[in-house]
């Protein structure tokens, strides 16, 4: 009998997207030509689909605190899905979707062998999920309760070491622009990158005044406060955005100011997004593993489930710096 990893491999995508387009998943971004090839793969090589007795018995909820179209906007959530969905298809573990925007997502949650919450949520909702399900983790959300398994990157880390690498460029005017982050939509979520670039200015005794712009993780964000870092008049030589999306808005003001990069400003962001390969110039950034994060998150599950292990953990994943295009030594400033 064929597989999904067999359709994926002759149609030329992941089993994630195959299986996704084969339950007709409309949250699913993919063109109609990719679709109409799964679905023609599928069919030339006898593909039945499972139903009934067949099913896994073990069965992984994912539960998203942003919706679908947030998702397409920014990949890093993606990736983490994509992460943990390729883990369950290769181990036959079924998988139950739902948006923390449902209004019946904790229904959709309930009687679930294992839960994976992806993003920021209240203290409140943290404890009633722990109620809905036994094995819960939170990836990429820091608790402080010991009750509660989370799984996270190192952005404290990944801060310092982009920062020791402009001002090992030369750089000291540099600039953070960051987003903000809410859980239940007024809880702010202190964020790590921020937090650092302070503690890291002050120790090295360089100033910020002026240099702190936050706004939204989007590339729309980027571009409008790096406008007005620009239009400020205040002296920088480097920026450092806290993530690709937002770096990405930052090459654009740049350049639409006449200024070049990394001649006149360096930029360098966190994720490694796919699209940072591509940007003009291509943007160095810190590699952030969020799709092994999604696939670790999916195992640490299944083995709390199975292995009947109570005991939370926390742990952090290892960022590194991809060298590429958008930073240059500081001459002369």
């Amino acid at each position: 009998m064929a597989t999904i990893r067999q359709i994926a491999q002759m149609a030329g995508v992941s089993p994630a997207t195959v299986s996704r387009i084969l339950n007709n998943d409309s949250t699913l971004s993919v063109t109609e030509e990719t679709r109409i090839r799964v679905f023609a793969v599928a069919e030339e090589l006898h593909y039945t689909k499972k139903t009934g007795t067949d099913k896994a018995a073990f069965r992984i909820g994912i539960l998203q605190w942003f919706s679908a179209e947030e998702e397409q906007r920014d990949d890093y959530y993606l990736r983490a899905r994509q992460g943990i969905e390729d883990y369950c298809i290769r181990n036959s573990i079924s998988i139950v979707r739902a948006y923390r925007s449902d209004a019946n997502y904790r229904e959709v949650i309930s009687a679930l062998d294992g839960l994976i919450c992806i993003g920021k949520f209240s203290v409140k909702e943290t404890r009633e999920l722990l109620t809905i399900c036994k094995n819960v983790i939170f990836i990429d959300m820091s608790v402080d309760s010991k009750e509660v398994s989370t799984l996270t990157i190192d952005f404290k880390a990944a801060a310092r070491e982009a920062l020791q690498y402009l001002k090992g460029l030369g750089h000291r005017r540099i600039a953070y622009i960051g987003g903000r982050e809410f859980a239940s939509g007024t809880d702010a979520i202190l964020d790590a990158r921020k937090k650092e670039y302070l503690s890291f200015m002050n120790k090295n005794r360089l100033s910020t005044e002026g240099l702190v712009m936050e706004g939204q993780f989007s590339t729309s964000s980027g571009y409008e406060m790096m406008n007005r870092l620009l239009e400020s008049g205040v002296p920088l030589t480097a920026v450092f955005a806290a993530s690709d999306a937002i770096a990405y808005g930052v090459l654009r003001a740049v350049k639409e100011h006449g200024f070049k990069v990394p001649e006149d400003i360096s930029v360098i962001g966190i994720n490694d997004s796919e699209m940072s390969r591509f940007s003009e110039p291509a943007l160095t950034t810190m590699h952030a593993p969020v799709y092994e994060m999604g696939q670790h998150g999916a195992n640490l599950v299944y083995a709390m489930s199975r292995l009947s292990i109570e005991t939370p953990l926390k742990a952090q994943l290892s960022c590194y710096l991809v060298e590429r295009e958008s930073c240059g030594k500081c001459i002369g400033k």
